[in-house]
């Protein structure tokens, strides 16, 4: 070969693109013909909508289904980093694929998730007790307000709102909820500072009823989940004869749904499974079983009051 020729080839393989190199069976993948090829077959067979458009090894291939693979340089080797495609996460029935993005993370990551922490239990009361003039979806909405205003929901603080105070919690020159729930939520921190006194912390109180461990119903249908239940209604008159205000059967069921002493999650939804294996996975842990031993003692010299 003449050294014109020999020049003319190396101007070629400098110009050219880089490619997929291999495949698993040592062909050359054709990346562009055969990801249209796919695109063309899913299309008719699916009707779905057309997927983003990623780049591999120097290409704008679209995908649709098809495995996504990673730029290597020539030489290297094509890796497969998909993942098995998924169908729709399937949810409790109230929540649908128009519900409102906050309303469905709230369902994911926090409804019916066991809540040990005083502040965020007694910040669940009150917005269980909230649901009477506000949706859930107001709440979350308003959340970061109500914290703001209630002073993060620290019971010793909230414990000291003078009337002046109280009628202040206002929101655009209304109140944030009406007096009696706003002169409840002051009450009630008042008792759970006692309640902290007598049995360690707000949290031993409440997971006492159920012995440290949520309960599960596993509903099939919303119509069979209840609005209040016998153990509610025991937690409520509890409360209630120790100074409580505002925390009727169906409110301490709201509130022990969302802080997750009953898993009320359809056995449908995704999370009914997922929450049931956090509780197991958590419950063995030398450290949970001590919590529970030492919750099981303060239960059972605090029993007068049942």
């Amino acid at each position: 070969m003449s050294v014109a020729a020999k020049l003319r080839s190396a101007e070629k393989q400098t110009h050219e693109p880089p490619r997929a190199i291999l495949g698993p069976a040592g062909n050359r993948v054709r990346v562009l013909e055969e990801a249209k090829r796919k695109i063309e077959v899913l299309k008719k067979s699916q009707q779905k909508p057309k997927k983003p458009v990623e780049k591999i090894s120097g290409r704008n291939v679209k995908l649709n289904g098809i495995k996504h693979v990673k730029d290597v340089p020539n030489g290297g080797e094509i890796k497969d980093v998909s993942s098995k495609k998924e169908g729709p996460v399937k949810r409790c029935d109230w929540i649908t694929p128009n519900s409102d993005p906050l309303y469905m993370s709230f369902h994911d990551e926090e409804w019916g998730i066991p809540v040990h922490d005083d502040r965020k239990l007694f910040e669940l009361l009150v917005f269980s007790q909230a649901l009477a003039e506000l949706s859930w979806l107001a709440i979350l909405h308003m959340r970061d307000l109500f914290r703001k205003l209630f002073d993060q929901f620290d019971p010793s603080s909230i414990a000291q709102f003078t009337e002046k105070k109280l009628l202040s919690l206002k929101v655009n020159g209304n109140l944030l909820l009406s007096e009696p729930k706003l002169r409840a939520i002051v009450e009630n921190a008042k008792q759970i500072l006692k309640i902290q006194q007598e049995f360690g912390s707000f949290s031993n109180y409440c997971w006492r009823f159920v012995n440290q461990k949520p309960l599960r119903n596993g509903f099939r249908y919303v119509r069979q989940v209840p609005a209040k239940t016998p153990k509610a209604e025991l937690i409520s008159k509890d409360l209630m004869q120790r100074g409580f205000r505002c925390v009727g059967p169906t409110v301490v069921y709201s509130f022990m749904q969302v802080a997750g002493i009953v898993n009320d999650h359809l056995i449908s939804c995704f999370r009914y499974q997922e929450c049931n294996a956090d509780v197991e996975k958590n419950f063995k842990s030398p450290k949970s079983r001590e919590i529970e031993i030492v919750a099981k003692a303060l239960g059972n010299t605090c029993l007068s009051h049942d």
